[in-house]
């Protein structure tokens, strides 16, 4: 059990979580926004959701009340669309505003530490020479 509490309390496995449950109230704005925003627009020269959209492959097709195929293949082209649709705008989001920021940071961070590895190698060059000349003169 020492070992099973170490595991959940590491740092990594608490960042995992709250990443999970952010990802998931992410998913439920872009979902809204796909059929708030994209399927109207999409409403405006077609059918109002993108889910209505299929073809049917082997016919005749028939769907009963309930939306279930009762004959023929129905390919639900729509659906994989919208999904689709959903997956790049939560890629776009997610490396506009995530990794593109984050990457920007790491190397303005990197350059600030190659500066500062820089300076600290001239000053010890500077206090290697200080020492130096402090040791010539006292001879």
């Amino acid at each position: 059990m020492k070992g099973f509490k170490e595991f959940l309390l590491r740092g990594n496995v608490v960042d995992l979580a709250v990443a999970v449950v952010i990802g998931a109230a992410f998913t439920n704005i872009v979902n809204a926004f796909v059929k708030g925003v994209i399927n109207p627009i999409v409403g405006v020269f077609g059918a109002k959701d993108l889910a209505s959209y299929s073809s049917c492959l082997k016919g005749p097709c028939t769907v009963s009340a309930t939306g279930e195929v009762t004959s023929g293949v129905f390919i639900l082209w729509g659906s994989v669309l919208s999904a689709a649709l959903q997956f790049l705008i939560t890629a776009a989001v997610v490396y506009f505003c995530l990794i593109l920021p984050m990457t920007r940071f790491a190397a303005k961070r990197k350059s600030l530490a190659e500066t500062q590895i820089e300076a600290e190698a001239k000053e010890v060059v500077l206090l290697t020479e200080i020492r130096d000349a402090l040791v010539t003169r006292e001879r």
